[in-house]
């Protein structure tokens, strides 16, 4: 089989810089391709160099013959096939001093390695634009151009998108619930028209409040804090499972189609390891306790209790930095500007996070020394998504399960190195708290993300653009007079060449990881969607819109202002569809105790059928949950219990008059405040719920699992007669190789 190569296809490109002090090791780098057989090509542009580079059709047939006897991999005659080669053979070319290419690269002997973009006119029209944002996605061309990895990636994001569509809408019909009894519910009622009077939120100038101050922010929690926000936790949960069930079918049909079902990374990466060097010994698999004992270490102390601790003191301190200010409206909304200082503070330190992270999590990597490419990859997923996931979700722990259950009681306040008093829970619920900190956090995180990742490369292919020269008109020999795409088949001249190059290198560099780095991006979405979706039922929306875009802005800048990514081979998403599995089973843990621990939804079951005025089975005519918010509330005597607790100004209220008492949430006694047994039973009642919500969900979820097949049956069959037909070829082949010898 003679495979026809085009050379202007696959070209790779070594650019250097003129020094001197680094001529000597070019040069013996490229001897060096040169004794493998490969072709190089020197043009020489002003103060640059460029090095194009080719393989002989003999490197492909060594490569096609050990696919051929492998039992997972199967022979593609494609230019990503001769790129991939190429990419193995650069990088694992050492010259005598044992530096590779990468080490070449990082003391500049070379500047940039890349390969060419070629033929994006039919992915310019119908991916790579805006105005295709409402079309579908020409998966196979972009797997033809970019590889199956690529290709994968945009197919898996363009299948969650689409499954976003019934969350996103039962999310909103969540929330319009909420909204349709912001005039009728008794709860708001008895808010918005009390006249108790609550105990001070904060020390020093911080005065009794009357809890109707709080009107606006209890229909807010009516939101997402509603009987409708059960329904919608045990629907996402159920949804992961099929989201992630329909995925592996929806891949199946198109792994199919590329013939790749059986294909495996790992035994690739040895078959181009005896192309690039017959001589070869592959790296043994090494694992060691201490390197998983340090990734341990620094998930718990540094990212999840260093983190949490951070920002517990910060938002204690900006408290009481806002009570001692001279304005009103800050010190009466002290707790919730904190908060929201608070979410705003996480965002940048996830920023810098990440970037510590990654320098991490690859050091890691570097200790463990992998084996192959294939699993450096797989490890610096899992310990990266580990550090990343709890840099973004420890605070929301925090706020979720923690805030307002550990701050004490009026003569009993827990305070940070005995001065800053702890914060409350919002006077609305614990739930509101984590519905602002995951609003803020998430727009965040979504619309600078997306800004900065189409502006930055944008402005970096601009400054390369003023550094450089103009690009002159190309000649039309070469090319096609409508546009600037090559003639099929035209060698072109050196002139062209130097032309092409120049416009590549001037594109923003890409590298192994960067398909990673847009995965992270949306299985952290992901994990915002489904973990605490109880608490913010318009996550899927936002992630929804957030998609629509982020498809066409990572199209448009991967055709026009990257460098083309070194085309992979896969039949999957890899480990990530183990971490989404992870975050789905998480997903029902986060939601069942999101409802039974942090919102109101069980203390409101326990007073309408325990202690409200439909208890027993009473029948009047007053509303079931008639007094509810009176019930929730404790009496804080203001005597000599308490009397350091609050100066004599606390407690007279705005309007001068002095108080005896004062409320606030809890269920404790008012003569010692001891915890009351309603208390206890809503505990019990609470773990019941958690413990009972997160079997059903699980028994629904393992249905869901079971009842949709991996694969649809047409693909299993097509798999099918495919094997029998390349092992009937192998037997004629077999045969016929006999009958010659005999």
């Amino acid at each position: 089989l003679t495979i026809i190569l085009l050379p202007h296809l696959h070209y790779f490109l070594l650019l250097c810089d003129s020094e001197r002090e680094a001529f000597k090791k070019q040069t013996e780098f490229i001897e060096e391709l040169k004794k493998k057989n490969i072709r190089v090509k020197k043009i020489i542009d002003d103060d640059l160099v460029f090095y194009g580079i080719q393989a002989p059709k003999e490197i492909f047939e060594k490569y096609r013959y050990l696919l051929k006897v492998s039992d997972a991999c199967n022979w593609s005659s494609d230019q990503n096939v001769v790129i991939r080669i190429v990419h193995f053979i650069l990088n694992h070319t050492p010259i005598s001093s044992g530096e590779g290419l990468r080490d070449l690269m990082k003391s500049k002997v070379f500047e940039a390695k890349f390969c060419l973009h070629e033929k994006q006119r039919e992915l310019k029209e119908s991916w790579a634009r805006w105005t295709a944002c409402l079309q579908g996605q020409p998966i196979t061309a972009v797997r033809n151009y970019f590889g199956e990895k690529v290709a994968l990636y945009y197919l898996w994001l363009g299948w969650y998108t689409f499954l976003l569509i019934p969350p996103a809408i039962i999310g909103m019909v969540v929330f319009l619930y909420g909204l349709a009894f912001f005039n009728s519910s008794p709860l708001i009622k008895e808010v918005c028209e009390t006249d108790t009077v609550m105990c001070p939120r904060c020390d020093e100038k911080c005065q009794v409040w009357q809890l109707s101050d709080t009107c606006a922010y209890a229909k807010i929690s009516l939101l997402f804090d509603n009987n409708g926000t059960v329904f919608f936790a045990m629907f996402m949960a159920v949804w992961a499972t099929l989201f992630l069930e329909f995925w592996k079918r929806h891949r199946a049909s198109y792994v199919c189609e590329w013939k790749v079902s059986e294909w495996c990374e790992e035994e690739e990466e040895l078959i181009l390891e005896i192309v690039n060097d017959a001589d070869c010994t592959p790296r043994p698999h090494k694992h060691s306790y201490m390197r998983s004992t340090l990734v341990l270490v620094y998930v718990t102390i540094l990212v999840l209790i260093g983190l949490t601790h951070v920002l517990v003191v910060f938002r204690a301190i900006i408290a009481v930095v806002l009570t001692k200010g001279n304005s009103e409206f800050l010190r009466n909304n002290s707790s919730s500007c904190a908060m929201m200082l608070g979410a705003v503070l996480h965002y940048f330190i996830i920023t810098v996070m990440t970037r510590i992270n990654r320098m991490v999590a690859m050091k890691l990597c570097e200790i463990e020394e992998t084996r192959s490419f294939a699993a450096t990859e797989k490890s610096f997923t899992v310990k990266m998504f580990t550090f990343q996931f709890f840099t973004y979700f420890s605070s929301l722990f925090y706020v979720a399960f923690f805030l307002g259950r550990i701050n004490g009681h009026p003569g009993g306040y827990v305070r940070i190195a005995g001065k800053w008093r702890l914060e409350e829970c919002h006077p609305s619920g614990c739930l509101t708290d984590l519905f602002i900190q995951m609003a803020i956090i998430m727009v965040l995180k979504q619309t600078i993300s997306n800004v900065f990742e189409f502006t930055g490369p944008w402005f970096n292919r601009w400054l390369k653009r003023r550094r450089t020269q103009r690009l002159q008109r190309k000649c039309a020999h070469c090319y096609l007079k409508d546009d600037s795409e090559a003639k099929d088949g035209a060698e072109l001249c050196d002139i062209c060449k130097i032309r092409d190059w120049l416009s590549n290198y001037r594109l923003n560099d890409v590298d192994s990881f960067s398909l990673f780095d847009e995965f992270l991006e949306m299985v952290i979405q992901f994990s915002f969607t489904t973990i605490f979706v109880a608490a913010f039922p318009l996550a899927p929306l936002l992630a929804l819109i957030n998609n629509i875009i982020e498809i066409r802005l990572d199209a448009i800048k991967m055709v026009t202002l990257e460098r083309r990514m070194v085309p992979k081979k896969t039949n999957d998403i890899g480990v990530w569809i183990d971490v989404l599995e992870a975050i789905g089973v998480l997903a029902v843990i986060a939601n069942g105790l999101v409802i039974g621990v942090s919102s109101d939804f069980i203390p409101r079951l326990v007073y309408r059928y325990r202690y409200g005025p439909c208890a027993n089975g009473t029948v009047t005519d007053i509303d079931c949950m008639a007094g509810y918010i009176n019930n929730t509330l404790s009496i804080a005597r203001m005597d000599d219990n308490i009397k350091n607790e609050f100066s004599e100004n606390q407690r007279r209220t705005p309007s001068g008059l002095n108080v005896t008492y004062c409320s606030y949430r809890d269920y404790r006694s008012s003569d010692d405040y001891s915890l009351t047994p309603q208390f206890w039973l809503i505990l019990a009642v609470r773990f019941a719920f958690v413990i009972l919500f997160e079997h059903v969900v699980v028994i629904c979820k393992f249905i869901a699992a079971w009842f949709v097949p991996s694969a649809p049956m047409q693909v299993k069959n097509d798999r099918l007669f495919d094997k029998l037909k390349r092992l009937k070829e192998e037997l004629r082949f077999s045969q016929n190789r006999c009958t010659q010898i005999k």
